[in-house]
């Protein structure tokens, strides 16, 4: 098999074009959609598309780790110097004639790169949000209006998050780099999902200035429940996407007991060693069968609490009517975590229900953060409506 150079900057140049020519199409639709309203109406629409489509670009990401095909380009950012698996056909041939099931197929080559292409595509969009924000703030400046009156987003925000997207971007170069080290790909999974929840917090503010509203009043202790909540998910994602990086969904196969047990052989110490290759501990020497027991029995106890949570969350939200849709959601996207969950163990990792199980992960660390973007404490009990309106923007 010839070898290939891990880090190879040569295709990237093509590989942002490609992004680019990628990303024309969701900047056109959102400037014919919106061309007869203002620069802050554009910016909200354009944060809320780059939401949606980060979202299925974590969506892809998981399917990309899932069907095995994070090394199917073996180097970065293009496949064997090139930015597209037609070009690299010969070395992707013969490697998989090597190793007809191994990592680098024509198949999962195909896979990885839509992935980077995708995630070229959202940083392409991060940059346009990044400029139309400092644009709109220059304007507001320059007009002698405070940036609220305008519905203007505070630049400082897309700015952080495009340097996010960038970490992003590098923790993406050493999931291939460093062979699927489990630790790092278990960071660029919560990598993607904070990537969500920055996006999430724009996309809510501009949303409800555009519907004239202002952010809701809620009790104190149910503020405080929802960043629990979010604390705990992030958390369990991070359990999550430990047990997946290490393949250990099937240690155990049965559901509530495991291996038959109550309590199965587990080797805690193997379990929680962070920094070590995939499938071996820091030693050099093959993680045991109880290690990755002990791996999949941490994020399953972990998750009776996130689930008890989130359902007391869900039942405490009937009182705060401003929040209803978020309550609706958050009820399905528990009842689909709880099913898909389940799904994974008995039904022996189906790859639907696996990619849904982290879609619907990602789905409930958006919707905490939605809910927290659109409310405020209200230390006080009043008579104050939760959701008060002003005048639209011209």
């Amino acid at each position: 098999m010839t070898e290939q150079q891990l880090y190879d900057l040569a295709p990237a140049l093509e590989l942002m074009a490609f992004g680019l020519a990628l990303a024309l199409g969701p900047l056109c639709w959102v400037w014919w959609r919106n061309r007869a309203t203002g620069p802050s109406k554009r910016l909200q629409a354009l944060c809320v598309l780059t939401l949606f489509l980060t979202f299925d670009l974590v969506l892809f990401g998981a399917f990309t780790r899932l069907t095995d095909s994070g090394l199917g380009c073996p180097d970065w950012p293009g496949c064997y110097g090139s930015s597209s698996p037609l070009a690299a056909h010969a070395q992707i041939s013969e490697a998989q004639a090597a190793m007809p099931t191994g990592p680098v197929t024509h198949g999962k080559a195909w896979v990885e790169m839509i992935h980077r292409y995708l995630a070229t595509t959202v940083g392409v969009l991060i940059i346009a949000m990044t400029v139309m924000s400092w644009k709109q703030a220059r304007a507001a400046r320059r007009a002698g209006q405070p940036e609220a009156a305008q519905g203007a987003l505070n630049p400082w925000w897309p700015t952080v998050t495009l340097v996010w997207v960038c970490i992003q971007g590098a923790f993406g170069a050493l999931t291939v780099t460093m062979k699927l080290f489990p630790a790092i790909v278990t960071l660029h999974l919560l990598g993607g999902t904070g990537l969500l929840a920055l996006l999430a917090i724009p996309a809510s503010a501009l949303s409800m200035k555009q519907a004239g509203q202002t952010p809701a009043f809620i009790a104190k202790g149910l503020r405080a429940a929802l960043w629990l909540c979010l604390a705990l998910l992030v958390i369990q994602v991070s359990l999550g996407g430990w047990v997946s990086t290490n393949y250990a969904v099937l240690a155990c196969t049965t559901f509530p007991s495991c291996q038959g047990s109550w309590w199965p052989a587990m080797n805690f110490g193997e379990a929680l060693q962070i920094w070590r290759p995939l499938g071996l501990l820091k030693d050099g020497s093959n993680i045991s069968f109880e290690a990755l027991t002990a791996i999949h029995y941490i994020h399953r106890l972990a998750a009776y609490a996130v689930v008890a949570a989130l359902a007391g969350l869900w039942w405490t939200l009937r009182r705060a009517p401003a929040l209803t849709k978020q309550r609706r959601l958050l009820g399905f996207f528990v009842v689909l975590q709880v099913l898909t969950g389940l799904s994974n163990v008995v039904l022996d990792w189906p790859l639907v229900a696996a990619v849904l199980h982290t879609g619907g992960a990602a789905a409930l660390v958006t919707i905490v953060v939605w809910s927290l973007a659109v409310t405020r404490s209200n230390a006080v009990t009043t008579n104050r409506p939760e959701m008060t309106r002003r005048p639209a923007e011209a």
